[in-house]
C-alpha cells in the first residue's frame, strides 16, 4: 500500500502524447514519415512505459521515450520481408522461404506483375477463361495426370480434398500416417474443419490392405496416404502398395488420395540421395488424386498441386470452398516458369536452384568453402578454418538424410559468436548461418550467386559495429 501514491504519481507524470507530438525530434520524424505513424508510435511507448512502471521498473525520462518511439518509427520505416543470405546448409528452409525460384520464374513474375495479365481471359476467344487452364496442361504433360488444379498450398489441397469427397463421412488413414507438420498442422484436424470423420485402421508400424477392407462401411467417403515425408518408421513395418489401395478403391467405388507433399518429378538418385517417390510413380499405380507442394522439391513458389483424374479434380474445381482456396496470378506465373524448366532440360540442376544444391559435389563444395575462408581470413579480428559437415535438404523433406560438405568455421576474437551471429542477421543483407562448437559455420552449399562478397562485407559491418 506504501508504494500506491507514488506509483498513482508516477503514471500521473506519463507526458501526454500530445505534448511529445510538439518536441523538434517528433516533428522532423513527422515530415519524413506521416503524422499517423508518429502519433502510433508514441502511443505505442507510452503505453509500454506505463505497463513498465506498473511493474516497478524504473522510469525513463522523456528524451528516453523520445528515442524509443523514433526506433519504433524507424522500424516501420524499414523493409519487414527482406532478402536474406542462407548459409546454413539447408536447402529447402522453411524459415527462409524454403526454394529460391529459378530464373525462368523470375522473369515470368515479372512480366506478369509489372501490368496486366490474362488471368480470366480467353485472348483466343476474347470471352472469360478460367485461371485453373494455366499450368493444367503443363502439369498433365509433366505427370501424365488427365487434370490438373492448383490452389495456394498443400494443406489447402487436402482440406479441399476431404470437404469435396468425404464431409459428413469417414476418411481411412494408416495410424502412422497420421502426421504433423511445421506450424502445428496436423491431418485428424484438416479432417475435422472438413467435416469428415478419421478412421484409423492398422497400428504405428503396420498396416495391410485387409485393414483397410475391414473398415470399409457405406460411410466411407476417402481413403487417404499420407506420406511421411518428414519422418520415418523403421525396424518391423508393413505398409500397403499404392497400386494395391488403388485396387480396392476401384472395387468398392471409392475414392484413393496421397498427400504426397514434396512435389518431387524427378528421380534422386541421380543426386545420390535416398529414393523418394515421385509423383508421376502415385499416379501410375492408380492413385486417384495426387497432392504435392510447388515450394519444397518441386522448386518453386507455394503452391498445392491436386493431379489425378478428370472426374475427381472437376469435382473439385466446383467446390465452392475452392474460391477461397485458388492462388493469385503472381503463384500461377511464378509455378508456370518453374514448369517450364523440366519441359526444357532433362537435367532440372541445370536450372533450378533446389537441385543445383542437392546436385553440388563434396570437391566443388570444399572449393567454395575455401575461396570464402581465403576472403576472411585475413582479418585480425577472426578466426577462420575449414572442417568437413552435413548439409540437409529441410522442408520436411527426407528426415534424416545428411549430405556431406566443408563448413567456414569462423569465431570471433572481438565478441562472442552469438554476438556475431545476431549482429550479421540483423545486417543489411542479413546473413544466416549455424553455431556449433563455438563457432559460426557457413555453409557454401545454399550460397547463391554474389553470396561470398556479401558474406565477407556483412562481416565487415557486423564487427566494427562491436568498435
Amino acid at each position: 500500500m506504501d508504494r500506491q501514491p507514488t506509483l498513482r504519481a508516477s503514471l500521473r507524470s506519463l507526458p501526454a502524447v500530445g505534448k511529445l507530438l510538439l518536441l523538434p525530434a517528433i516533428r522532423t520524424a513527422a515530415h519524413k514519415t506521416s503524422e499517423a505513424v508518429v502519433r502510433w508510435a508514441l502511443r505505442e511507448t507510452v503505453e509500454e512505459e506505463r505497463a513498465r512502471r506498473l511493474r516497478g521498473a524504473p522510469s525513463r525520462d522523456e528524451a528516453e521515450l523520445v528515442a524509443s518511439a523514433l526506433h519504433l518509427i524507424d522500424s516501420l520505416a524499414s523493409w519487414q520481408l527482406r532478402s536474406v543470405v542462407n548459409a546454413t546448409g539447408v536447402v529447402i528452409n522453411t524459415n527462409l522461404g524454403r526454394s529460391p525460384l529459378p530464373e525462368e520464374a523470375l522473369k515470368q513474375l515479372n512480366a506478369t506483375a509489372s501490368g496486366y495479365c490474362n488471368l480470366e481471359m480467353d485472348l483466343e476467344s476474347g470471352q472469360r477463361g478460367s485461371r485453373h487452364s494455366h499450368i493444367a496442361k503443363l502439369l498433365s504433360r509433366l505427370t501424365g495426370a488427365e487434370a490438373a488444379l492448383v490452389v495456394n498450398n498443400c494443406a489447402a489441397a487436402v482440406l479441399l480434398l476431404t470437404d469435396t469427397f468425404a464431409r459428413g463421412r469417414e476418411v481411412i488413414v494408416s495410424r502412422g500416417q497420421l502426421i504433423e507438420i511445421g506450424g502445428s498442422f496436423r491431418l485428424p484436424e484438416v479432417l475435422e474443419a472438413s467435416g469428415a470423420r478419421l478412421r484409423e485402421v492398422g497400428t504405428t508400424n503396420k498396416t495391410y490392405l485387409e485393414d483397410y477392407r475391414r473398415a470399409l462401411t457405406s460411410e466411407t467417403g476417402l481413403l487417404l496416404i499420407s506420406h511421411t515425408s518428414n519422418y520415418r518408421i523403421l525396424g518391423f513395418t508393413a505398409e500397403v502398395a499404392r497400386a494395391d489401395l488403388a485396387e480396392l478403391g476401384r472395387a468398392e467405388n471409392v475414392v484413393t488420395a496421397e498427400d504426397l507433399g514434396s512435389g518431387l518429378l524427378v528421380d534422386l538418385k541421380r543426386y545420390g540421395l535416398p529414393e523418394e517417390p515421385t509423383v508421376q510413380q502415385s499416379l501410375a499405380a492408380g492413385i486417384d488424386v495426387v497432392m504435392v507442394s510447388g515450394d519444397k522439391l518441386l522448386g518453386g513458389p507455394q503452391a498445392g498441386l491436386i493431379l489425378g483424374r478428370a472426374r475427381c479434380i472437376e469435382k473439385m474445381r466446383k467446390n465452392p470452398l475452392m474460391r477461397a482456396l485458388r492462388p493469385d496470378k503472381l503463384a500461377l506465373a511464378a509455378l508456370e516458369g518453374t514448369l517450364r524448366c523440366y519441359l526444357g532440360s532433362a537435367h532440372p540442376h541445370e536450372r533450378i536452384p533446389v537441385f543445383h544444391m542437392l546436385n553440388r559435389g563434396v570437391a566443388e563444395l570444399k572449393m567454395a568453402a575455401q575461396d570464402l575462408a581465403d576472403r576472411l581470413a585475413p582479418r585480425d579480428d577472426l578466426s577462420v578454418r575449414l572442417v568437413s559437415g552435413v548439409s540437409t535438404v529441410g522442408g520436411g523433406t527426407l528426415p534424416g538424410v545428411e549430405m556431406l560438405t566443408w563448413l567456414v568455421a569462423v569465431r570471433p576474437k572481438t565478441c562472442s559468436v552469438e554476438h556475431l551471429a545476431g549482429a550479421l542477421r540483423r545486417g543489411s543483407p542479413a546473413v544466416v548461418a549455424r553455431i556449433g562448437d563455438g563457432q559460426l559455420l557457413l555453409d557454401p552449399r545454399t550460397l547463391m550467386e554474389g553470396d561470398v562478397g556479401r558474406i565477407q562485407g556483412a562481416i565487415a559491418q557486423a564487427l566494427a559495429e562491436v568498435l
